[in-house]
């Protein structure tokens, strides 16, 4: 039977499951202002409204980021006990768990960091489209900035089509 340190196991417990959290979106980060003629208190209200969208927008993101990085860390933290174990015995174990827990919470924040700039991004982008669509000014979004630019067929002084290929001589 294999001995573990209930102290350590604790602190890799916990070190884990406090490493693989991505960041949650708190606030957006672009400016936007109000559109002409907007009252402040309902520009407010707006804003509340669309940063209660984003955040729900982006939930499943943080979620699954948050799943991924807990997950990722304790999978290297058996792998370490796993190799410990193989290696040197019940005291190889607690020492193989260690190095996995501090290998794995360090890859988890780092992966957590990566994920948390996405979800930012994801967040803004919900927010600003919102925020757009109620008549408020943000920079990057212009009117029927999306729309379908009209094809450029030949017009009333395009040139002719050029003439079809002579046929193949055999």
């Amino acid at each position: 039977m294999i001995r573990v340190n209930a102290a350590l196991g604790s602190v890799m417990a916990v070190a884990v499951a406090l490493s693989g959290c991505a960041p949650a979106a708190v606030a957006p980060s672009v400016p936007v202002m109000p559109g002409p003629g907007k009252p402040p208190d309902q520009f407010n209200a707006y804003q509340a409204a669309c940063q209660s969208y984003a955040s729900a927008q982006v939930a499943p993101l943080t979620a699954q980021a948050n799943n991924q990085a807990v997950g990722s860390a304790l999978l290297t933290t058996v792998l370490g006990a796993g190799i410990g174990a193989a290696i040197g015995g019940g005291r190889g174990a607690a020492y193989g768990a260690a190095g996995g827990a501090l290998l794995g919470t360090t890859a988890a924040a780092q992966g957590s960091s990566i994920a948390g700039m996405g979800i930012q991004q994801q967040y803004d982008i919900f927010y600003s489209q919102c925020m757009y669509a109620r008549g408020n000014q943000v920079p990057g979004f212009t009117p029927n900035m999306y729309a379908i630019p009209p094809y450029p067929g030949p017009g009333p002084g395009a040139p002719p089509p050029p003439p079809p290929p002579p046929p193949p001589h055999y």
